[in-house]
């Protein structure tokens, strides 16, 4: 005998209803990102580089398991609902729990045989900082507003530990709490520009294009043929390093005149938009050739301020 389906089970068979908003799951990230590094590393020219980045990552896996960030305000996500802008703009929402997760990610770090004896310098100085030196240098990285002596250095470890601390909290929220922004270009749980791109692949994520926030992890749906940083449909065009496949590729816009990456999980299942950004600065290197700017940088490969604004004029 055949049942009558109801509302509820009709919308789960309903493979066309796309996904708005992809929550991370951070200890499953954190994990995957790691492995991702360490594969890419293998005869890259940043290989050390990405594998040290592998063990950072592996510590923010370890912290993300005991991180607790404080429930998301009920107050502030309903404003930020009514005007139609991101719940928790990152610089001025960072949950004191970050300076816990900086020192578990620094007692990590100093057990690792393998970290660089060079880094030693940089880890005691994060250790022996005060709070509120601690809390000044992480806004300086969240802002992008580094500066060449000792911030670089530092930059990657204390902005890990804040994307374990943004990354819980957008974990705790549901899809529905998460408002139409405008621009739709930043992310609208903590306003951050996107670091790449992912083309994803399985189930109803099957094809669709997502914007990857390097900050909380968080990814919200963009269609293809769109430019990340403008919105214009016109002039976007795709470029990427000769015979290197097309896994990862630079998506330029002819009418901003910036460039952001793709990484396509149809062509490789295991690309990481995070990751594999990071992995192919051989493109960005050939892209600083051209008229196209790069519209947003990694997180974990800091630049001073000078070098990290991009001309898009």
């Amino acid at each position: 005998m055949q049942r009558i389906l109801q509302p509820g089970e009709i919308e789960s068979l309903d493979h066309t209803n796309q996904q708005r908003i992809r929550l991370p799951q951070p200890v499953q990230l954190f994990a995957e990102r790691a492995a991702r590094l360490e594969q890419k590393a293998d005869g890259n020219p940043i290989g050390d580089y990405l594998r040290f980045v592998a063990q950072l990552v592996k510590a923010q896996r370890k912290a993300a398991e005991t991180v607790q960030t404080a429930a998301p305000d009920a107050a502030q996500m309903k404003l930020a609902q009514e005007h139609s802008m991101p719940l928790f703009p990152a610089a001025s929402h960072v949950d004191p729990v970050w300076r816990e997760v900086l020192d578990q990610l620094l007692d990590s770090l100093d057990a690792d045989a393998s970290i660089p004896e060079a880094l030693k310098p940089t880890l005691q100085s994060l250790r022996k900082m005060g709070t509120e030196d601690r809390d000044a240098l992480g806004r300086r990285v969240l802002m992008g507003l580094l500066t060449e002596n000792g911030d670089l250095a530092a930059a990657p470890i204390v902005m890990a530990a804040l994307q374990v601390m943004f990354t819980d909290r957008a974990h705790q929220l549901k899809e529905s709490d998460i408002p139409y922004t405008d621009p739709a270009t930043v992310c609208p749980v903590c306003g951050t520009e996107p670091v790449a791109s992912v083309l994803r692949i399985g189930g109803r994520d099957a094809g669709l294009r997502y914007l990857h926030c390097g900050c909380c992890a968080t990814e919200w749906h963009m269609v293809r043929i769109k430019c990340t940083h403008c919105e214009s449909t016109k002039g976007v065009r795709y470029q990427q390093v000769e015979d290197s496949g097309d896994v990862v590729v630079a998506e330029t816009c002819d009418v901003c005149h910036t460039y952001r990456k793709l990484a396509n999980q149809e062509k490789d299942p295991l690309a990481e938009p995070l990751a594999d950004d990071l992995a192919t600065l051989m493109l960005d290197l050939l892209m600083s050739e051209t008229e196209f700017a790069r519209a947003s940088m990694n997180p974990l490969l800091p630049m001073s301020e000078s070098d990290a604004t991009p001309d898009a004029s």
